[in-house]
């Protein structure tokens, strides 16, 4: 799709709260996006084995969502619509990446914190990136760019991509933090570097033992995907990355008081590996996945008592929310995929499939809108997409955006002040694409593997299928064959959205691989 470069004033003001007729009394806004979190995972949606009261504060305190959606069941493709307010799949390369890839936004393209640096923000980005760095054969011993700067982030200090890929260490700025130049690091996603251990030539050095797909290079006793060598001193400690992360947050946030700020905040917990701080441990009955929601649930309660101790609660508005829905076993053997169902904890707070899912379960997340003393309180079964933040912060900011974009102005809903815009949503699943319109989701006949290796559906049942998620949440009943008229006029508006884009071979792509008679999928 082309994007005209026309841009449009932001809507006015006026429907927000008093405080914000003064263009000069804009509110800081900060996004926190935790990874890999579901639904079923914070206790403010009913988990009675995780308890996470500073994050139910948001919820209770503010606009809590039952019906809110990432773009993707992955991390990638979720974290480039927030940041676009663009489908993920009209760019090729938003896809899980690899630790060592280049930036996927193209040359001059619009995002999120450059509209919000243009409307006189701060801008700052802390925490898990995933989004690509530099142009390729990226030379981590240099300044690497582009990166979150060229992105419109004033200030970052990032993870190149996941905390189970290469390279473990922190960039700020685009340098590699604690880097010793007599050590340099060197990335490879193809072949191991000589000398270099890994999990199959020295399993004696790990701490944790890899289940699938993570036995390369070992770092802090945890084995990774991709290789690795140098940069001893730079390496993190994965057990200290939330304290390190949060004390970078607060930073940026004193540094900032007196001025509105934009941050982005992205939370690596409760993603793979699973290595919370040793104060957590046995915090949940859950294992380390429970005790790594649990740290993140203190990541924001440290995120709030700074607001406070600086002053600047009460002019600030802080979203919550998770990247894409739940995954138990993802690479690691910590025992999640016994120990929840063992206490009766369900991730995706009973939605079928999670992570890599085109089932609710995989882009149906928790989202809560916080603004001190502003928001009134209240619980909302709008139908709401984080695709939809850029627009309508673009409002609240008096910032600008291109049109054509597939994100809404949004911030009546997102405010608990009226309806929502959005009627429906095109959701993405690792190239899949499915259709949310009202109450209804279509999946298309997509062929292959029932599940993959961690145990998720992944919503190829070789036919349509046609759920109406209100009455059914946990899509037990296809009405494919009960609604045919319905299936038709949603097959027609789905391919009405996708404006006709081929999506691999065809505008609906085909998996063409055989059904797995041994998948292991953990649902019945």
């Amino acid at each position: 799709m082309n994007i005209r470069h026309h841009l449009t004033l932001a809507a006015s003001a006026l429907s927000l709260p008093a405080a914000m007729a003064q263009t000069h009394d804009k509110p800081n806004v900060i996004v926190v996006l935790a990874d890999d979190l579901g639904f079923g995972d914070v206790s403010a949606y009913g988990s009675k084995s995780i308890h996470t009261p500073n994050i139910d504060s948001l919820a209770h305190g503010g606009v809590c969502f039952t019906n809110a959606y990432a773009c993707s069941a992955t991390s990638t493709p979720s974290r480039y619509a927030l940041m676009t307010g663009m489908y993920p799949w009209r760019n090729e390369d938003a896809k899980i990446l690899p630790g060592d890839a280049p930036l996927i936004f193209r040359d001059n393209e619009f995002t999120l914190p450059k509209m919000m640096q243009q409307a006189g923000y701060a801008t700052g980005a802390v925490g898990k990136w995933h989004l690509g760095m530099g142009r390729g054969n990226i030379d981590w011993n240099k300044t690497v760019k582009p990166g979150a700067r060229e992105t419109g982030f004033d200030y970052s200090c990032i993870i190149a991509a996941t905390n189970d890929r290469v390279p473990t260490v922190y960039v700020e700025n685009g340098d590699v933090v604690g880097l010793d130049p007599n050590d340099p690091i060197e990335v490879d996603y193809e072949r191991n570097f000589e000398g270099e251990p890994t999990a199959l030539s020295h399993p004696e050095m790990l701490k944790m033992m890899w289940a699938h797909g993570h036995n390369n290079s070992i770092v802090n006793g945890i084995p990774r995907i991709g290789f690795m060598k140098g940069g001893k001193d730079a390496c993190w400690r994965d057990e200290d990355m939330a304290d390190y992360l949060v004390d970078k947050v607060k930073k940026f946030i004193t540094a900032h008081r007196d001025s509105a700020f934009f941050l982005y905040y992205g939370l690596h917990q409760p993603h793979v590996p699973r290595a919370p701080h040793e104060r957590f441990a046995g915090a949940t009955p859950l294992g380390p996945r429970g005790d790594a929601i649990v740290e993140a649930d203190w990541c924001v309660g440290e995120l709030m008592s700074h607001l406070k101790k600086e002053g600047i609660l009460d002019n600030t508005i802080v979203i919550f929310s998770s990247d894409n829905g739940p995954v138990l076993q993802d690479g690691y053997i910590d025992y999640a995929d016994s120990l929840a169902p063992a206490h009766g904890h369900s991730p995706s707070g009973g939605l079928r499939g999670g992570k890599y899912s085109l089932f609710d379960g995989g882009t149906h997340i928790p989202l809560f809108v916080y603004w001190h003393g502003k928001i009134q309180p209240k619980k909302s079964d709008e139908l709401v997409c984080q695709l939809d933040l850029t627009p309508s912060l673009a409002r609240l900011s008096g910032g600008m955006y291109p049109e054509g974009l597939d994100g809404l102005d949004n911030m009546d809903a997102l405010m608990g002040n009226g309806p929502s815009a959005r009627e429906n949503i095109v959701l993405e699943a690792q190239g899949r694409l499915a259709y949310r319109q009202g109450d209804w989701v279509m999946i298309p006949p997509y062929q292959g593997r029932r599940c993959n290796e961690t145990g998720n559906e992944l919503g190829n049942m070789g036919e349509y299928g046609l759920f109406n998620v209100k009455n059914d949440p946990s899509q037990q009943h296809n009405l494919a064959d009960s609604e045919p008229e319905l299936l038709e006029l949603l097959k027609y508006e789905f391919i009405n959205r996708i404006n006709g884009t081929k999506i691999g071979d065809g505008t609906i792509k085909m998996l063409t691989a055989a059904p797995n008679k041994n998948d292991n999928c953990n649902v019945k």
